[in-house]
């Protein structure tokens, strides 16, 4: 067995620590914001696999701005996505070109 190092009073854990002291088959989630899908937009994806939408950002530092973002699955105006980040917005979806 490997012997433990002492940690200094005020310093954090080693990240080796922190993943031994978790639970066995314990769930961890990332950090997530929430937002509201405001606007159904269209089909996306090769093959429509994906649905363009506009939803409101509700909290964090982006709170209120609007975004425009790819979601697989169904979805409705209302329901609540959990973005990992507020930064990147999707591509405009194409025109169709007569």
């Amino acid at each position: 067995m490997a012997e433990e190092k002492p940690v200094e009073k005020g310093k954090p854990k080693p990240v080796e620590t922190q993943q031994a002291e978790q639970k066995k088959g314990a769930v961890v989630f990332s950090e997530a914001t929430p937002a509201r899908v405001e606007e159904i937009m269209g089909r996306t994806g090769t093959r429509g696999e994906a649905i363009q939408v506009r939803c409101k950002v509700l909290e964090g530092r982006d709170a209120n701005k609007i975004l425009r973002r790819n979601v697989k699955g169904p979805v409705r105006i209302g329901d609540m996505l959990m973005l990992r980040e507020t930064e990147i917005e999707a591509r405009s979806l194409a025109q169709k070109r007569k």
